[in-house]
């Protein structure tokens, strides 16, 4: 199914109940790599980013593209193939050398200044920086800023008590031009706990769509998102099914700022 009238019509709700207490601790996600548990990882890649490879680039080449919880997400090496400088952030050291050792790549492993007890691994040919620390140690003053930003399972991922911080932060790593893909999930948040974590409209316009403020994000202040939805589609599989669900819905929007006077 691939387009809006395919999909089972569902209401929406703005509200994520239980969702908005849960924490996952950062020991609860390193056992999950652990542990083998990465139902997650897309040994093939995502059909989402393929699709529209050409929105995210928008007609440029060598970009500076950000996968935050990146994994082992095989469409970095296939984003560096075509040119363009990749960027990672992955809580899992043991994720990130299993990335460059299933793509048969050499690296080199620094500390990151600023940053207590952080790494990042380089690519010997310069354009694939995979940093392993918490997301939320990241800022542009470390990474820089980014002309693309693909996001499949990271907003999904993290805390719901977290995500604020978290589009505050994604906010600050966009450049004027960036394009910034982001897949959310829809589903009876009553009838799952997460993660995935429901992720409705709402809560994305909320989170995106409104001016920034805050003393530590005062140079966003001026600066929204325009949401476009390209697509939502019917994803339920039989692991949705075994959670006990009876719809799993994939949203794909487009993120572009938006300067405001």
């Amino acid at each position: 199914m691939d387009s809006f009238t395919d999909v089972p019509r569902i209401k929406e709700s703005s509200d994520i109940g239980q969702q908005q207490y849960r924490v996952v601790t950062e020991e609860e996600w390193l056992q999950k790599w652990q542990m083998r548990k990465i139902g997650f990882h897309k040994e093939q890649g995502h059909r989402i980013l393929r699709k529209y490879l050409d929105v995210l680039l928008n007609g440029r080449s060598g970009l500076r593209i950000f996968f935050p919880l990146c994994g082992k997400a095989v469409e970095m090496k296939w984003l560096a193939d075509m040119g363009h400088c990749v960027v990672g952030v992955e809580l899992s050291e043991c994720a990130l050398k299993e990335f460059f050792t299933e793509h048969n790549l050499s690296y080199s492993e620094e500390p990151v200044p600023g940053i207590s007890g952080a790494k990042v691994f380089k690519s010997t040919s310069g354009n694939i920086s995979l940093y392993c620390c918490s997301i939320y140690d990241l800022s542009s003053t470390i990474a820089g800023r980014f002309d693309g930003i693909w996001d499949r399972g990271s907003l999904v991922a993290i805390n719901p008590c977290d995500r604020e911080h978290y589009a505050n932060l994604m906010l600050s790593l966009m450049e004027g031009s960036c394009c910034y893909l982001l897949v959310s999930v829809l589903y009876d948040s009553n009838k799952h706990k997460g993660p995935p974590f429901y992720v409705p409209d709402s809560e994305i316009k909320s989170l995106f769509g409104l001016l920034i403020s805050g003393e530590n994000i005062t140079s966003l202040k001026g600066k929204v998102c325009e949401i476009k939805c390209l697509e939502k589609v019917d994803d339920f599989s039989d692991q949705h099914k075994a959670w006990g669900l009876d719809y799993f819905l994939e949203v794909t929007y487009l993120l572009t700022l938006k300067s405001v006077s």
